[in-house]
């Protein structure tokens, strides 16, 4: 067993934050299990070992609220600072994206991105004044292989990616690691809320509505290959207690080989193949393929003469 270690997890009320604050807690380590809704966590805490989780009410889409939680978290710690963050909160919205709002675009940064790095942020000089630390960001395969209808939950995984593979380089001479894990289809309530997102997305006259209508048979064909949170928390372990960690855990291992399939081959094909599972068809969305009208004018837009 690793030594006791002082861990910060954000979105733990519920899915992949849940199962690994009870895991680490039941493995010695105290964790400050943190989301919106404390009297979820306060249920949480009392099925951990004794004092072994602290509740903590945090929203990481207001500055307030990080402010008054750190504030807080140097009193647990007696100013020591945690010795690792875990980013899990987060959440998805499905739309199209000629369709998907500013706002709603602009939402879904502010939490998967925005607040993500605004914690960070605010837990990092502790930790690269001792010299010691760890951060690990809950990204996704998501974040290395796109999809439409998710495109914007999409991209702030893209944007992470990116944001932890700098960030690791930066702190690195501080003795602060940053690891990625990055989970797969996984069985949680998540998956449900992605769908209530797409509900909601459906409007009236919508050129995406047939989509929308079968996000559910959609969202049942994921659910038929997806596993519990189980091995996205065997990552964290050994993201949280191996004395080397690696950059990068894929959970479960198998979407590992997926990301290599999909990078290997032709873009076009994993388009097609995408187009095909998402149906986004021109049937489907009952699109006419017949060429556009013609005018009187060229392809570079002069006028033709006889």
């Amino acid at each position: 067993m690793a030594p006791s270690k002082t861990i910060l997890i954000t979105g733990a009320s519920a899915g992949i934050g849940r199962h690994a604050a009870l895991t680490l807690a039941s493995r010695g380590h105290k964790v400050i299990a943190t989301a919106r809704r404390l009297a979820v966590l306060e249920q949480l805490e009392n099925e951990a070992p004794s004092g072994s989780i602290v509740p903590l009410r945090l929203d990481v889409d207001d500055p307030h609220s990080i402010a008054e939680a750190v504030a807080e978290i140097d009193k647990i710690t007696d100013g020591r600072g945690v010795d690792v963050l875990v980013n899990n909160a987060g959440f998805a919205t499905a739309g199209a994206l000629a369709e998907l709002s500013d706002k709603d675009l602009r939402a879904q940064f502010e939490t998967n991105v925005f607040g993500l790095m605004s914690l960070t942020r605010e837990v990092l000089p502790a930790m690269m004044n001792r010299r010691s630390g760890r951060i690990v960001n809950i990204s996704s395969v998501s974040g290395r292989i796109p999809a439409p209808i998710l495109g914007a939950y999409h991209a702030t995984k893209y944007a992470l990616e990116a944001l932890s593979d700098a960030l690791r380089m930066e702190v690195a001479p501080f003795g602060v690691q940053v690891i990625i894990v990055e989970p797969g289809t996984i069985k949680t309530d998540f998956a449900a809320r992605t769908i209530g997102e797409a509900t909601r997305a459906r409007t009236q006259g919508s050129r995406y509505e047939a989509i929308y209508s079968e996000v559910d048979e959609l969202a049942a064909r994921f659910e038929g290959v997806a596993v519990g949170p189980a091995p996205v928390t065997r990552a964290i372990v050994r993201a949280i207690e191996s004395r080397r960690p690696s950059a990068r855990y894929v959970a479960p291992w198998r979407f590992l080989a997926l990301i290599m399939f999909v990078r290997a081959l032709p873009t076009r094909w994993v388009d097609f193949a995408m187009r095909r599972t998402f149906g986004l068809t021109p049937k489907r969305l009952g699109v006419s393929i017949a060429p556009a009208p013609q005018d009187d004018r060229g392809a570079t837009g002069a006028v033709a003469h006889p």
